[in-house]
């Protein structure tokens, strides 16, 4: 299991069950690695900020992270971590490498855009 403060998604059940329970999700698949650990950090930062949105984790080196790794949106990624944005169970979303907090704001603002901020 990664060693983050997010909450962690074991198994492509728990996968599947959590993207169609929650309506927009983030989905960090990696390992403890110097490209990895600042996605995870920037994540928990932002928690508190994008209350409409679920941050979790996933170990890239387990075999239930296919869902992940092998999704259409994934292919051809080549650096850790994966990073899956759900939208209503759907893949709407997917960078590869690092990213900084405010790479991170970008694409939720686009893509999951706060109820209380639009008129």
């Amino acid at each position: 299991m990664l060693q983050t403060n997010l909450k962690h998604i074991l198994t492509a059940d728990e996968h599947k069950k959590f993207i169609e329970e929650n309506e927009n999700v983030m989905i960090c698949c990696g390992r403890m690695g110097p490209m990895c650990t600042p996605v995870y950090s920037a994540m928990k930062s932002l928690e508190g900020k994008y209350k409409q949105i679920k941050f979790v984790d996933m170990e890239f080196d387990s075999p239930e992270s296919h869902v992940i790794r092998n999704a259409p949106e994934c292919k051809g990624f080549m650096g850790l971590p994966f990073t899956v944005y759900y939208k209503k169970g759907k893949l709407v979303k997917a960078t590869t490498s690092i990213q900084s907090t405010e790479q991170i704001s970008s694409i939720l603002n686009n893509y999951f855009p706060d109820p209380s901020q639009t008129s």
